[in-house]
């Protein structure tokens, strides 16, 4: 399942379609408090230009500038933990959300973010601890919940991890991957009409959806559907040729097994 990292303060960044890129927070505090507001504000501009364009490397020695200036202003530990996660450097990521943590233990984006970090390294229970803090934290918190989710999922806690999909999803009815998790964990958990009809409802309403398309079109083919998959499927190369990559799927989207082996059986015309 995917996670998704948001931050509370200013700047988001999203991806849907694999693992999440963290969310980075410029700090009010920080501008405010040097006299040389004008340099600051740039080192942050260049900070996050380098991550939206995908230069994290880049992204990172503009973090640790600020960060020297600057060593106890938590939200730029953080920022430059996520542009670690983003390298695959998590490790380094961890030790990072550690030091925010420890600087603003009541803020809850350093402890969302972490567990992100923990799911790479699937250290599933560590992010789940992580996720019920920021709930403690922040209350109803959709994000939380859909990545907790995640962290149920890779424990293989399904009947979990789907009350915590249908609890994103309601909190925020907009979120269509909590509820596109949701259909998939269904599906793993045996309740396959249920799902489908989760997944159709999904592509109706979002028709570009190519993630729902093709895990609509890999079950429906495993019911039998085949001429309804097929034309499910051709909207899905359209969109993303990814889905035809079974370890893809497996190791970056993370579909549940149940739905990996029925899109194995379509790509595979068994």
């Amino acid at each position: 399942m995917i996670s998704i990292i948001v931050t509370l303060i200013v700047f988001s960044l999203y991806t849907l379609g694999g693992y999440s890129n963290p969310a980075f927070a410029a700090s009010e505090t920080l501008a405010e408090s040097t006299p040389v507001v004008q340099d600051v504000e740039n080192l942050l501009n260049q900070a996050f230009d380098a991550t939206t364009t995908g230069k994290f490397a880049e992204a990172e020695t503009y973090w640790t500038q600020i960060i020297k200036q600057y060593p106890d202003n938590a939200a730029m530990w953080s920022n430059r933990g996520n542009v670690r996660v983003s390298q695959n450097k998590i490790e380094a990521a961890l030790s990072d959300y550690n030091k925010a943590i420890e600087l603003a233990p009541n803020a809850p984006d350093p402890y969302l973010n972490r567990g992100v970090a923990y799911e790479r390294l699937e250290r599933w229970a560590s992010a789940i601890a992580d996720y019920n803090h920021v709930l403690e934290l922040s209350g109803e918190d959709a994000v939380a919940y859909n990545n907790r989710g995640n962290a149920e999922a890779g424990l293989g806690n399904w009947k979990a991890a789907i009350i915590d999909y249908e609890t994103a999803a309601e909190l925020d009815p907009n979120y269509a991957f909590a509820r596109a998790n949701y259909a998939l964990a269904l599906y793993q958990d045996g309740q396959t009409e249920k799902a489908i009809r989760t997944m159709k409802n999904l592509v109706r309403k979002y028709p570009n959806f190519a993630d729902m398309r093709a895990a609509l079109s890999a079950c429906l083919w495993e019911k039998g559907k085949r001429g309804e998959a097929e034309s499910n499927w051709v909207a899905v190369i359209g969109l993303d040729g990814r889905y035809k990559d079974l370890e893809w799927v497996t190791q970056v989207r993370r579909w549940p097994p149940e739905v990996v082996n029925a899109l194995d059986k379509f790509l595979n015309l068994q």
